[in-house]
C-alpha cells in the first residue's frame, strides 16, 4: 500500500517551523543527520491519536537516518504544564509519574522503530533536572525575563480574569527549555500548543550553547467546528493507542462527521491524493458513516492489523446494527445472591470509573441489564449468574457467581 511521503506530512501535519521552513528543507536535502526530540509528560498512562501526527512525521525522519529521541517528562510532569489551563494544575507524585510511563514504548512502537540500525532512544528528563541545585536554576533563569513569561496568552488570560498563577508554573517552560540544552539537541517537535515552551528552549540553546535549534510545531487534532481538541487526556475523551480493536473502532465511529477529514490527514498514513478523493466523495454526498468505516479500518489496522480491523467492523455491526451482545466480553465474579446498588455495581465492575460517571450514564439512559434499560439511580440489583450489564454503547460485562 502506498504511504504518504515526508513532504506530504510536512505539508499537512506541520503548522510552523522556526527559524524557517527553508532552513529545515535545506537540512533534509543535505546529507547532515540531526537529532530531533519529542517530549511527552507522563500525566497519564495512555498515549492517544493526538500523539500520532508527531509519530508519523518522526518515523519518516527516522527512515531518512535522523536520530529520534522520545523524552519522557518524568520530572516536568511533577510540576504540571500550564498550557491551555485556566487554573493551576495539580502536580503529580513521583510514584504516579513512573506508573504512567511504563508502557509508552510499547504504545509508540506501533509506528516508531525502537530496534534496528537507527532505533528511537528513550530519555527521562529527571536525569538532569533532578540534579540541578538552586544556583543552577538561578543561572538558567537569568536567560529569560518576566516579560517573556507574562507575554504567554494563557497567563495573560488568567491575569485579566484575576486568576492565580503559581510560581512553579513559571518554572515549567524554563525546565522544558533546559531539556534542549541538556541533550544538546538540534530540533524539537511538538504540538502547536507547545510553541511557547519550545521557543524558550530555542532561546536557551542559543544563549547557553551558542547553537541554533529548530522548532517544528505540528497541527493539533481539533474539531474544525468547535476548535476544541479531539483528544484530551485531562477530560478523559480520547482514542488510546492501546485501546482494543473493538474499542478503537467504536470510538472512531462515534466521532462527529466533521472530524473525518482531520483524522484521515493526521491519524493515517494515506497519501494526500487519496484523502482528497475522500474529501470529494463527501462533497458529492457520500454517506459519512461509510467513510467513517474506512477511517476506523485504517486506524485499527495501524495499531493492530487488517484482520483485527475486519473483525472489529463485524463486531461493531453486530452490536450497533443488529443490537446483539459482543462475543467476547469481560467477566466479573461476585458472591451468590448479593444485591448491590446500581451505581456501586457499575463502579466495582469497572464499567464506570467513578460514581459520578455511573450516575450520568444512568440518567442518560445508557445502562441496560439483560437488554432492559435501567434509569433508577437509587435502585438495587440482585445479581444472577450470566447477567449481562451494559454501560454506554461499547462497555459490557458478564456476571459469574462465586
Amino acid at each position: 500500500m502506498k504511504k504518504a511521503s515526508i513532504n506530504e506530512w510536512l505539508e499537512r501535519g506541520v503548522e510552523n517551523i522556526y527559524p524557517s521552513s527553508n532552513y529545515f528543507s535545506k537540512i533534509l536535502k543535505s546529507k547532515k543527520k540531526i537529532s530531533i526530540y519529542l517530549g511527552i509528560d507522563a500525566t497519564g498512562s495512555q498515549l492517544h491519536l493526538g500523539h500520532s501526527t508527531n509519530f508519523f512525521i518522526l518515523r519518516k525522519l527516522q527512515d531518512l537516518g535522523h536520530k529520534i529521541i522520545i523524552l519522557v517528562g518524568d520530572f516536568t510532569a511533577m510540576i504540571g504544564d500550564p498550557t491551555d489551563k485556566m487554573a493551576t494544575r495539580q502536580p503529580l507524585t513521583r510514584k504516579e509519574v513512573l506508573k504512567n510511563c511504563q508502557t509508552y514504548q510499547e504504545q509508540a512502537e506501533k509506528i516508531l522503530q525502537f530496534s534496528g540500525k537507527n532505533p528511537v532512544k528513550i530519555a527521562f528528563n529527571s536525569k538532569w533536572l533532578s540534579k540541578l541545585v538552586f544556583s543552577d536554576l538561578v543561572e538558567i533563569a537569568s536567560h529569560l525575563t518576566v516579560q517573556q513569561l507574562l507575554s504567554r496568552d494563557m497567563f495573560q488570560k488568567r491575569l485579566q480574569e484575576k486568576k492565580q498563577i503559581a510560581l512553579h508554573e513559571f518554572l515549567y517552560p524554563l525546565m522544558q527549555g533546559y531539556d534542549s540544552v541538556a541533550m544538546e539537541i538540534d530540533a524539537e517537535m511538538g504540538g502547536n500548543d507547545q510553541t511557547f515552551n519550545m521557543l524558550v528552549g530555542r532561546d536557551l540553546t542559543k544563549r547557553i550553547l551558542n547553537k541554533e535549534k529548530i522548532v517544528i510545531a505540528t497541527r493539533l487534532l481539533e474539531n474544525p467546528k468547535t476548535g476544541k481538541k479531539m483528544m484530551s487526556k485531562s477530560e478523559g475523551d480520547f482514542i488510546a493507542l492501546n485501546d482494543s480493536p473493538q474499542e478503537m473502532f467504536g470510538k472512531v465511529m462515534s466521532l462527529p462527521d466533521e472530524n473525518i477529514l482531520p483524522c484521515f490527514n493526521l491519524c493515517t498514513d494515506l497519501p494526500t491524493d487519496e484523502i482528497r478523493k475522500i474529501e470529494n466523495d463527501l462533497k458529492k454526498g457520500a454517506n459519512p458513516r461509510d467513510i467513517k468505516i474506512k477511517l476506523a479500518n485504517e486506524i485499527v489496522a495501524i495499531y493492530h492489523s487488517i484482520e483485527y480491523a475486519k473483525n472489529a467492523e463485524a463486531e461493531f455491526n453486530r452490536i450497533f446494527k443488529d443490537k446483539e451482545i459482543p462475543f467476547d466480553i469481560p467477566v466479573f465474579k461476585i458472591k451468590s445472591g448479593k444485591c448491590v446498588g446500581i451505581i456501586e455495581l457499575l463502579k466495582i465492575t469497572d464499567l464506570c470509573e467513578s460514581k459520578g460517571e455511573a450516575r450520568r450514564i444512568l440518567l442518560q439512559g445508557g445502562v441496560r441489564i439483560d437488554k432492559s434499560k435501567i434509569t433508577d439511580v437509587n435502585g438495587k440489583i440482585c445479581v444472577h449468574n450470566g447477567m449481562i450489564i451494559q454501560a454506554g454503547k461499547r462497555r459490557f460485562v458478564k456476571i459469574n457467581l462465586l
